[in-house]
């Protein structure tokens, strides 16, 4: 049996929408704000604007705050959209209290940087400032995260499903859920497994190393279900029957449950604890995403021109499926400690990236604002798609040239300039596509009439002219 055209899943209460727009708001504004700190990235090497910093290493500073808002701050913020607008009002006053931790904790990471010196640390997943306020910040933040997930499980186990493509949907999101879980218990085993010896960059490489990579499959998850989503909606049908994904989502979590398994069997210290999680995501992160990756992509070519009206959202999961694919095919080409790696991962998130993009211009009008539209719009996902892949293909090109991971300058040959230069022109044009989505959600979040959400709460894909 093939899916129909109805894998979505229904409006949710208008007391779900509200907790579901307080963490759209919030994932918006660790893009604007972590958008602002490359601002000050800048500035903090521009002359005369230097000389009035009162600390060192303003730079990294700035950076930190900008790579924890725009990766971490709005994946799981984003992560708190899909869940609250799943769940049920059961426990709503939980999920008020998990957004407004996250939101405490994501002001003080802001302002830490303005607290005093900050001694900053560029580790894996999660660089930190050395700074109480950021600290407490991360705390807070995490907390609200935790509060989160034991609510996202609760309301999931009693919602109840209409239809076998609303339920696959459900189990998507909660198998990410479960993914979450499992990272942030990978986090708290690491936490006390380091040995004393380990400080500074060392050590927090450490402590994010196992919940950093197991998050990933939580992150990968959301997007197979936004990919689906997405996907039914423009028109796309695909060739796969529910029972297969089913299946398909299963499997994706099974690497998850080694986890306990790995820190079991190695020291948390150990170079191949470090090993283990490298190939449990290299190998294990395809199980699910490749079939439906590959599923999706047969779906999109088939049914090229999507419903009149959903161009915006079709155009969004096209350049996913691309950034993603293209970004974890770098993956296999990682040897040593160049610029391959941030092309992998930069793939790899932006294609996360744009499909919560794509979902949020679908969400808006079933939250109470204007839909979006226009050329612009349309033009919005290609624009930050194209530059990205400019940019990872730069960095991928740079880094088969012997280019460097986190070091700048000491481009000695023509193709490392070059490759470079395309990253570079890559990265300005996706600025313009990142900040072109901004200026038209934010433009369109202007509440609309009850019976508007009404009307988009009624209207199915069944019922628009399939094309």
């Amino acid at each position: 049996m093939n899916f129909n055209d109805q894998i979505s899943l229904p409006v949710p209460d208008v007391k779900a929408r509200r907790l579901t727009t307080g963490w759209l708001l919030l994932s918006l504004s660790a893009l604007v704000i972590g958008g602002l700190f490359t601002i000050l990235v800048v500035l903090s090497r521009t002359p005369f604007f230097d000389a009035i910093i009162p600390w060192n290493d303003f730079f990294h500073t700035a950076l930190v705050v900008h790579v924890d808002l725009t990766v971490l701050v709005w994946f799981l913020a984003f992560s708190g959209v899909l869940w609250s607008y799943n769940n049920s009002i059961r426990c709503i006053y939980c999920g008020w209290l998990a957004l407004a931790l996250a939101c405490l904790g994501t002001l003080l990471i802001i302002v830490s940087p303005f607290t005093g010196e900050s001694f900053p640390l560029m580790n894996n997943y999660v660089p930190v400032l050395q700074s109480t306020t950021f600290f407490v910040g991360l705390g807070i933040f995490g907390f609200g995260f935790c509060l989160l997930i034991i609510r996202a499980i609760i309301t999931s186990l009693t919602q109840p499903s209409q239809s076998k493509e609303e339920g696959v949907l459900r189990l998507g999101l909660f198998i990410a859920v479960i993914a979450s879980f499992v990272a942030v218990f990978a986090l708290l085993f690491s936490f006390i497994g380091i040995d004393e010896g380990f400080e500074g960059e060392a050590y927090y490489d450490r402590l994010f190393w196992g919940s950093g990579h197991v998050i990933q499959f939580s992150h990968t998850q959301l997007m197979l279900v936004v990919w689906i989503w997405l996907a039914s909606i423009s028109g796309a049908r695909l060739r796969l029957s529910i029972r297969v994904i089913y299946l398909l989502f299963i499997l994706g979590l099974s690497p998850v449950l080694t986890v306990p398994l790995i820190y079991l069997l190695t020291d948390v210290s150990s170079g191949e604890h470090l090993f283990l999680f490298i190939q449990l995501m290299k190998y294990g992160g395809a199980l699910a995403a490749v079939p439906i990756g590959l599923a999706t992509t047969f779906a999109v070519f088939e049914h090229w021109k999507p419903v009149s009206g959903f161009e915006i959202e079709r155009n969004a999961l096209f350049f996913s499926i691309i950034l993603f694919g293209v970004g974890g095919s770098i993956g296999f080409l990682i040897k040593g400690s160049n610029v391959i790696i941030p092309a992998h991962y930069h793939g790899s998130i932006v294609g996360v990236t744009l499909a919560f993009m794509g979902l949020t211009y679908h969400l808006l009008p079933k939250l109470g604002f204007q839909r979006v539209t226009g050329r612009i719009a349309r033009w919005q996902p290609g624009l930050y798609g194209s530059g990205q892949l400019m940019h990872i293909t730069g960095l991928a090109w740079s880094g088969g040239y012997g280019v460097q991971r986190k070091t700048s300058g000491g481009l000695e040959q023509l193709e490392q300039v070059a490759g470079m230069g395309l990253m570079g022109l890559g990265g300005l044009i996706s600025i313009i596509g990142g900040v072109s989505f901004l200026v038209l959600v934010f433009k369109a979040m202007k509440p609309t009439s009850q019976e508007n959400i009404s009307q988009a709460q009624s209207v199915q894909p069944s019922d628009r002219n399939i094309l």
